[in-house]
């Protein structure tokens, strides 16, 4: 896998880990409107968020309240701090990459 592959698939996953966290803070900024069902962005699996954006659907298995209202913010919170922790992963990996890529130039350059 050349450097080029590696960094699209790295930015394709910090895109989806991106999206995850807007439909996140739309639950947490919604946790009071009537109705409102919790939603999150699957995927099949991982190699897929290297690949795709995921989908947005209904988060299922949560118990609604009497208006309704299925959002957990514990749950919400919870959720926004692993896709904190992954996007903050991810990014680090992208500049230790990017920092070896320089590393290697500024090497042939005084060769």
């Amino acid at each position: 896998m050349d450097l080029a592959s590696t960094g699209a698939q790295f930015g394709q996953f910090l895109s989806f880990l991106t999206h995850r966290q807007e439909i996140i803070a739309s639950n947490i900024a919604n946790a009071d409107t009537p109705g409102y069902k919790s939603r999150d962005v699957t995927l099949p699996s991982f190699a897929a968020a290297l690949t795709d954006a995921g989908s947005v659907v209904e988060s299922e298995g949560l118990i609604a309240r009497s208006d309704g209202n299925n959002v957990s913010i514990d749950r919400q919170a919870q959720l926004l701090a692993e896709t904190t922790l992954k996007f903050s992963v991810a990014a680090q990996l992208v500049r230790s990459q990017i920092k070896n890529l320089r590393a290697a130039i500024e090497e042939g350059r005084s060769s």
